[in-house]
């Protein structure tokens, strides 16, 4: 032990360390009916490692029996694992700091990371158009939708190779785009865990989102932070959020937020959406905006038509067809939601959505969601039902 360990403090460092020693003690105190552990939470660690006790574990001047020989090697790695409490990371499943929560991310700032990355391997598997013979492909070109300008083509593409990225926790604006949606959704101000039950409780099947993400790719995600970041349409997600938490009509949020990203990817491939686009002179609002709609109409039906879970393959369906027949039709019903506002959600039939507390311990468990590509249906069935 060198000398500087067992010379005396000076009289102002000795006072300091009184006074912290008296407040640590105190805060360690407990009573008849307290527990240690909130006793011992609120110290901060450089006061724990100034508490005399522990001090004594590592000293050999203390007033304590000396450690045998064999005890003193565990006593050394107990100081060293102790000494490095303050340096331990949260790693990508574990918790963050709550004094440094992670900034929100806009939907034009997350698109623009996906302008500037490297997609070429996403691209090579984008299929931009669905492939057709014969007298179906005379008939398309007769009577079909109009093809997409060159100009818009590129943008197209892009939309399609995002929808083949899957999601890496280890880029920093994934894992934001994630949070983002998370604080958006539940109101909280810290940042989550990447994995736990807490994604369950958003509406994905499991603890991990990127399982739920097939036939969409990260496209899903951005049209959840295009629907929960813009102004206009916060407010409608906070509604459809609640439609989902009810205890008869429940439905998984997320993913079937996801479902309805695979229709308009589909209808986009197959130029659905040509005509809006050409006119529109852009592609990318056309998508969110027919990703929001067709949102939008799913909800109304869901609450006008007492739907439930068992329903969802059915009402899905319909949705595509709708959306790749009349996606004008849609877009003018958003365009009517978004003007009117809170008047159009008691006509919208959302308002009475309520979320029961207690609700998620009343669900069945026996019963498991549907996606639209999970079912193989007649074009031609429950095409009314719309």
């Amino acid at each position: 032990m060198n000398e500087g360990a067992c010379c005396p403090p000076n009289g102002e460092e000795r006072e300091d360390e009184q006074v912290m020693r008296t407040s640590v003690e105190s805060s360690l105190q407990i009573g008849e009916q307290d527990s240690f552990l909130p006793a011992i939470r609120c110290v901060p660690i450089s006061a724990l490692k100034r508490q005399t006790v522990l001090q004594a574990l590592t000293q050999e001047g203390s007033g304590l029996e000396p450690a045998a020989a064999g005890d003193s090697v565990e006593v050394l790695r107990a100081q060293e694992e102790w000494e490095a409490v303050e340096n331990i990371q949260a790693g990508a499943g574990g918790w963050q700091s709550p004094d440094t929560p992670r900034q929100l991310i806009s939907f034009d700032e997350a698109l623009q990371h996906f302008q500037a990355a490297d997609l070429s391997i996403c691209r090579e598997k984008v299929r931009s158009a669905v492939s057709q013979r014969g007298l179906s492909a005379l008939f398309r070109c007769l009577f079909g939708p109009p093809q997409l300008h060159d100009g818009l083509q590129e943008e197209r593409d892009l939309i399609l190779a995002i929808a083949q990225c899957s999601l890496d926790h280890e880029d920093p604006v994934h894992s934001r785009v994630l949070q983002t949606i998370y604080k958006k959704l539940t109101g909280s101000r810290f940042d989550c865990a990447l994995y736990g039950a807490h994604w369950e409780e958003l509406g994905f099947q499991g603890s991990n989102p990127a399982t739920d993400l097939r036939g969409a790719g990260f496209l899903a995600l951005l049209h959840l932070l295009y629907l929960v970041m813009d102004s206009k349409t916060l407010l409608l997600a906070h509604e459809i959020f609640r439609l989902s938490q009810h205890h008869t009509q429940h439905f998984p949020f997320c993913v079937m937020s996801v479902n309805i990203t695979r229709i308009v990817i589909q209808a986009l491939r197959e130029e659905c959406l040509s005509r809006e686009c050409n006119r529109q002179h852009t592609v990318i609002p056309v998508v969110n905006n027919l990703y929001a709609a067709t949102f939008l109409r799913l909800a109304y039906i869901w609450r006008t038509q007492q739907k439930t879970i068992l329903d969802s393959s059915f009402v899905l369906k319909d949705l595509e067809i709708l959306a790749k027949k009349n996606p004008k039709q849609l877009l003018r019903s958003l365009d009517t939601y978004l003007t009117k506002g809170t008047k159009r959600l008691s006509r919208m039939g959302l308002s009475g959505a309520q979320n029961v507390s207690g609700s998620q311990d009343t669900h069945p468990k026996n019963l498991t969601f549907t996606g639209v590509c999970d079912l193989q249906l007649d074009t031609t069935e429950r095409v009314q039902a719309v």
